[in-house]
Formats: structure tokens, C-alpha cells, sequence
């Protein structure tokens, strides 16, 4: 059996289930998997707490381990995909998680389709919630129906995903996803 590959979440998914009150269920169904993400991320889920206060839950979790780059090679690398995926302030998250996937061999999680995109361009694991959500499904945790609730529960808070809670179970099974 092949050990999974640990996970980097970007504040995209962290933010969107602190805001739907599920980092609860969240964790239930990452529990198997080792969890990172960045103080780049952090930080942006805290500058979003001003907005949102239900985002400093997401702020205090425990199961997630944040990861700093600070050496020459992983400030390098931060460099580098910030360069690849555009160097505004928007994109810094990403940049970092991706460079921590790199670094680190994880599977960087996101929902931002054109981060996605150049990252798969450039051979990075990449996935987003709905892929967590159907991995979950696969694994038992889940049914489509909780998952599908899950995506409402999320898009109710403005979170852009590729598709309704309705529409999941057949979006995922036609992309080999269940």
C-alpha cells in the first residue's frame, strides 16, 4: 500500500469551511492524511478575520502544521512559482503552497482554476476541494449526498467550485473521480 502524500491547503478551502462552521468535518475527513500549510496562508486567513470572524477558527487548528520558508532554496522556490503564477498579492498563497508542495513532495490543495492550471503545467500535484470531497466518498467517510450538502454548505459562503451539490456525484464520476 502506498503511503499517501501529505497535504498542503491553501486559505481558499480553510477559509470557505471556517466560514460554514464544517473545519470540524474537515478534519474528520483528512484524518488520515498529514496536513501543512503556510504562514503565507495563514497570514491571508488572518487579514480575512478582520472581514470574517469565523476565520480565526481556522487560525487555531492544531492538526494542520504550518510550514515557513525562510531558506535561500525555499524562499528560491516561493520565488519561482510566484513568477509562474503572477506576483500579486492574490497569488502569494498559492506561490507558497506550491513551493512547499515542491520542496516537500505534497499534494498542494486550491480551488483557483488558473493556479491549477500552471501548476499542472509545471508537473505539480494539484487538487481541489471537490477531489477531497470525492477521495472522502471513495474512502467511506462520505456519502455523495454529505458531500454534496458539504459543496452547499461552502458555496453558500461564496466559495466558486465546478459544481452544485446536485451536480456532484455525476461532475465527479465524469472526471474518474468516483
Amino acid at each position: 500500500m502506498t503511503v499517501p502524500r501529505p497535504l498542503v491547503l491553501d486559505a481558499m478551502c480553510l477559509n470557505h469551511f471556517a466560514r460554514a462552521d464544517r473545519l470540524d468535518v474537515l478534519r474528520d475527513l483528512l484524518v488520515s492524511d498529514e496536513c501543512r500549510t503556510t504562514y503565507v496562508v495563514i497570514e491571508e486567513l488572518r487579514a480575512g478575520a478582520v472581514t470574517h470572524p469565523a476565520l480565526q477558527a481556522a487560525l487555531e487548528l492544531e492538526w494542520i502544521k504550518v510550514r515557513r520558508l525562510d531558506t535561500i532554496r525555499e524562499l528560491e522556490c516561493f520565488v519561482k512559482w510566484a513568477g509562474r503564477i503572477g506576483a500579486s498579492e492574490r497569488d502569494r498563497g498559492e506561490a507558497s503552497v506550491f513551493a512547499v508542495a515542491e520542496l516537500e513532495h505534497c499534494t498542494a490543495i486550491t480551488d483557483d482554476r488558473a493556479a491549477i492550471r500552471v501548476a499542472r503545467r509545471y508537473g505539480l500535484e494539484v487538487h481541489g476541494t471537490v477531489w477531497l470531497l470525492a477521495r472522502a466518498c471513495q474512502d467511506g467517510k462520505l456519502t455523495e449526498v454529505a458531500a454534496g450538502n458539504l459543496i452547499d454548505s461552502v458555496r453558500d459562503t461564496g466559495m466558486r467550485l465546478p459544481c452544485t451539490g446536485a451536480e456532484f456525484g455525476g461532475w465527479a464520476r465524469s472526471r474518474g473521480l468516483l
